[in-house]
């Protein structure tokens, strides 16, 4: 787990986060995780089942959880009837309890499951979120290549970067995508499950630019 100012982020494998402040609960992309606590909302990247899990929001859900989803989500996560949900597209933004809530682009440009097809394509509308608890700004970049809206970004504290290749970044792109962001602190994901190892997180370190903090979970 790691501590910033009065707010918790713990890696719970892969993509997923809780991020929590005085017994309020978000969860992003939980996928096989071992988590007692209720969610007060959840946010879902997109509808890969390694992202969208029904299984694993089923464990997090209480009455009135705000869910967030892109639009290939609905019909999953539209059977939980004591939720609150909300869909998402690029660059729309939404507020639930005071926390601003912005969906970013998140695709592919050079990642392909066969020739001219890319994993995470543009046309799929699929998003990463930035946060933003009182002043603190935190970007969870979701499944994606170094992307040109990434150099738009400003003022992040905390960057969510997958580094694992394949599917998303590669520890070199992701630290090159790092270093146009500039947050604070940088903490790598997409690695221990499905795709991905710590070899990658530390390559990803090794490669960001000094003043920015890598925190490998």
């Amino acid at each position: 787990m790691f501590k910033y100012e009065n707010i918790n982020i713990e890696w719970l494998g892969h993509d997923g986060f809780k991020i929590s402040k005085a017994n309020y609960n978000i969860y992003i992309d939980p996928y096989k995780i071992n988590d007692n606590e209720k969610a007060d909302i959840i946010l879902i990247t997109h509808g890969h089942f390694d992202h969208c899990s029904i299984e694993d929001i089923s464990k997090l859900i209480k009455e009135n959880t705000t869910v967030v989803v892109t639009a290939d989500c609905i019909s999953n996560v539209g059977r939980f009837k004591k939720i609150k949900l909300k869909v998402v597209e690029p660059n729309s933004e939404l507020e639930v309890d005071g926390i601003k809530i912005e969906a970013i682009p998140a695709y592919n440009i050079n990642k392909f499951r066969s020739p001219g097809q890319v994993f995470h394509d543009k046309v799929e509308s699929w998003v990463g979120y930035i946060l933003t608890i009182g002043k603190i700004r935190i970007y969870h970049a979701g499944d994606t290549d170094l992307i040109p809206e990434m150099k738009k970004l400003s003022n992040i504290d905390i960057a969510l970067i997958p580094v694992s290749g394949t599917y998303v970044m590669t520890p070199e792109e992701a630290a090159q995508a790092v270093n146009y962001i500039r947050p604070k602190v940088a903490i790598p994901m997409h690695i221990g499950s499905v795709v991905g190892s710590k070899a990658d997180a530390e390559t990803f370190k090794n490669l960001v630019k000094e003043g920015i903090k890598v925190e490998i979970l």
